[in-house]
């Protein structure tokens, strides 16, 4: 058998005889598949003579109108009108990739718009699934020691910021995470706490065994921990106006400070005397970080605070008549005495006939003036008993004061004043009435008079009978509405009337 030489490639046969006897030809490639119309679609297909389960063959007739109207069944695009937008185009084309089963429509879906489910409000809603997510989203640790990890982790990003780069928002947060720790919550009063909280740093020590000095301010544990070299290591006593020195030094501390305890102190120890290392400590476990609230911000902070006191007894001084045209040194010596307090409405201040218990300076808020007056009450069975009854004879607003006079000369007070609202007073109690200078009592006696001491006993009378007419005069309208609207048969909360 001779072999034949082929040019070109060599023939390749396939196993399936139809499939090489078929002439094949290629498909063209559909970039934007079509819309289709399946309404249309349905329609076509049932058009007689069409081939089906039932006939064979596609009639001519059928054929030439299914050719006729298969491009029916594709969508045309709407035309927009006006100009061509560049982005609608670059969407359009993004989108062309779906297939021909996600663009799929019908007749009706391009005439009528979808319709928005409609969400109800949370006052109509009645499904409990719809309050489920709020309840999801504040739904907050009670474990002690995971609130406690988490105001720590709070605190250490906050003070990674400089003092000046925190908002208002940090320092009410990191003063409401600091009131939760026993020291400052114990040892520190709130208004002087909010104000070192703006002064708070973070310190960061990466070295074991490194000493720090307590001595240069207060540190609490945020991270690591720290071994104490003496005891005491804190100094809690001290107040805004005083300071205690530490007690005697005890060597070889077996104690070690955790995350959350402090050391330190916040007032300067004078003694040069004493030991470099009291108050002090070492690291143990590294890094350290620790919030530090140092001495010179705490005496700032102090100083401060009293200035503005200061400057608020001043002006409370100042705002009333008698006090305008007095000397500045008196003022000032006044000034220092006055302490602050307040009171809730329908608190009984000064009764009268007793001696006032402190002169009075009201900063906020308005008070009654009562007088007592002897009245002939007349019983249910006709008989009179005399009665003393109160009656209301002027008000106290702010820049007014009161009982001068009663502690200054040590004699009862004329009239009872009851607090009308929430009020704070600027108060001088009797026994710091010594520290002031001659010169200052006797200003005091000349500018006052005793407060509601010049009504006469008819003016008390004629009040009394005033106010006493009034009421019976709103009592009697009172009653005549009620009557009037009783006769028609209309009852308030009732029927008809219910709203």
């Amino acid at each position: 058998m001779a072999l034949v030489k082929r040019d070109g490639k060599p023939q390749t046969f396939s196993w399936n005889v139809r499939d090489s006897r078929k002439i094949q030809h290629k498909l063209p490639v559909i970039k934007t598949p079509p819309v289709i119309d399946y309404d249309k679609l349905k329609e076509l297909c049932n058009i007689s003579g069409m081939k089906n389960r039932d006939n064979d063959e596609t009639s001519e007739e059928a054929h030439r109108e299914f050719m006729a109207n298969y491009r029916k069944m594709f969508v045309k695009p709407p035309k927009k009108l006006g100009f061509p937008i560049h982005a609608e185009r670059r969407s359009a084309n993004r989108g062309s990739t779906l297939s021909v089963s996600h663009k799929a429509t019908r007749s009706e879906s391009h005439e009528k718009k979808p319709v928005k489910k409609e969400v109800k409000s949370r006052a109509e809603s009645h499904n409990v699934s719809d309050y489920l997510p709020m309840f999801h989203k504040e739904r907050k640790s009670e474990d002690p020691y995971a609130i406690r990890v988490a105001n720590i982790k709070t605190l250490r990003r906050i003070l990674r910021k400089l003092p000046f780069e925190r908002t208002a928002a940090d320092n009410d947060k990191v003063f409401s995470i600091l009131r939760t720790f026993p020291f400052f919550a114990q040892c520190v009063p709130l208004n002087v706490l909010k104000e070192l909280c703006v002064v708070a740093q973070l310190e960061v020590w990466k070295e074991d065994n490194f000493t720090i000095f307590g001595n240069s301010g207060l540190h609490m544990v945020l991270k690591g921990s720290v071994l104490p070299l003496t005891s005491p290591y804190l100094n809690i006593h001290f107040s805004q106006m005083e300071f205690r020195s530490p007690t005697p030094i005890e060597e070889e501390v077996d104690e070690k400070l955790e995350v959350g305890e402090c050391f330190g102190t916040l007032v300067k120890i004078e003694d040069r005397s004493a030991n470099t290392k009291v108050l002090s400590v070492n690291t143990d476990e590294t890094p350290v970080e620790l919030l530090k609230i140092s001495v010179s911000d705490y005496n700032r902070v102090i100083e401060q605070i009293r200035q503005r006191e200061h400057t608020e007894k001043l002006n409370v001084l100042l705002s009333g008549e008698q006090y305008g045209v007095w000397p500045r040194q008196p003022l000032i010596q006044v000034a220092n005495l006055i302490e602050w307090m307040t009171y809730p409405p329908n608190t009984v201040v000064v009764s009268e006939g007793y001696k006032s218990p402190f002169i009075g300076f009201i900063k906020s808020g308005e008070c009654h003036v009562l007088r007592q007056v002897d009245v002939l009450h007349t019983l249910s069975n006709g008989q009179k008993e005399r009665k003393t009854k109160q009656v209301v004879m002027g008000r106290l607003k702010p820049s007014d004061s009161f009982a001068e006079l009663s502690v200054l000369l040590d004699e009862p007070i004329t009239c009872s004043i009851v607090t009308a609202t929430d009020i704070e007073l600027g108060i001088i109690k009797p026994e710091r009435i010594a520290e002031l200078d001659e010169v200052t009592v006797q200003l005091f006696k000349q500018s006052n008079t005793r407060t509601f001491g010049d009504l006469t006993k008819s003016d008390i009378e004629e009040e009394y009978i005033q106010q006493e007419l009034k009421r019976e005069w709103n009592e009697f309208k009172h009653s005549v509405v009620v009557d009037v609207i009783n006769s028609r048969g209309i009852r308030p909360g009732y029927g008809r009337w219910t709203k």
